[in-house]
C-alpha cells in the first residue's frame, strides 16, 4: 500500500478510535475540509472543533470501501453510521478527496 493510502486509512481509523491526535497528525495545518452544501472549514483547529460535534453522540464507524490514487489525491468511497444526540442512528455513503502535500 502507498504512503498516499496509508495516511487515508490512518485518517479513516483515527475516527473509528475517536483518537484526535492520530486524525489531526494526518492533517498540513492549512487543511481545507469541504462538505459541499454544507461547510468549509480551514486550519486543523476548526477541523478538530468540528471532529466533536455535539449533535452526535460517540464516534462513528467508518469502513473503507474503495480506495484509489492518482499522483498526490487518493479517493475513498466510505460506508459509516454514527448517533445522533437525540439517538437516531445516521447511515451515510460518502466519498472524500484528499490532496496530499
Amino acid at each position: 500500500m502507498s504512503v498516499n493510502k496509508e495516511t487515508v486509512q490512518k485518517y479513516i481509523d483515527g475516527f473509528n478510535k475517536n483518537d484526535h491526535t492520530q486524525i489531526l497528525a494526518c492533517l498540513t495545518e492549512d487543511i481545507v475540509w469541504t462538505v459541499f452544501g454544507h461547510f468549509r472549514l480551514t486550519g486543523k483547529q476548526a477541523d478538530d472543533a468540528a471532529i466533536e460535534n455535539e449533535d452526535f453522540t460517540g464516534y462513528p464507524v467508518l469502513r473503507i470501501v474503495r480506495l484509489v490514487e492518482e499522483d498526490d489525491t487518493a479517493m475513498a468511497e466510505i460506508h459509516g453510521e454514527t448517533h445522533r444526540a437525540n439517538g437516531e442512528q445516521l447511515r451515510r455513503a460518502m466519498g472524500e478527496v484528499f490532496v496530499m502535500r
